[in-house]
């Protein structure tokens, strides 16, 4: 099934700075420092990013992050998890904007 995310891609990510070498330089270092031991372990940035991806919906961060994940040691329950946690706060999101909605609603209603 032909879908717009192509999995190969994945690995071709690093030609990205093909066309802005200092750029993309200054990301990975950026990049790669966030994701150093810190106030939280590299492994539980990991869990976090996997959990982001979900809510940001990037198939590549995604597929990333999973294995990642995995080779970290985080179980699929816990994965799972995560997913769920990333999806309560995006449909939280949704609806705290959806405020927005009711004010509109009530200036036009006089």
């Amino acid at each position: 099934m032909d879908t717009y995310y192509n999995p190969e891609d994945l690995a071709q990510f690093g030609n990205m700075g093909e066309d802005a070498p200092e750029l993309w330089e200054k990301f990975m270092a950026y990049y790669g420092q966030v994701f150093e031991d810190g106030a939280l372990s590299a492994r539980e940035k990991c869990l976090i990013a996997f959990a982001v991806a979900h809510a940001v919906q990037c198939p590549y961060c995604i597929d990333s992050y999973a294995q990642s994940c995995l080779q970290q040691g985080y179980s699929q329950e816990q994965m799972i998890e995560a997913i769920h946690a990333a999806a309560a706060i995006r449909g939280g999101a949704t609806l705290a904007h959806g405020l927005q909605a009711k004010n509109v609603l009530k200036k036009l209603q006089f």
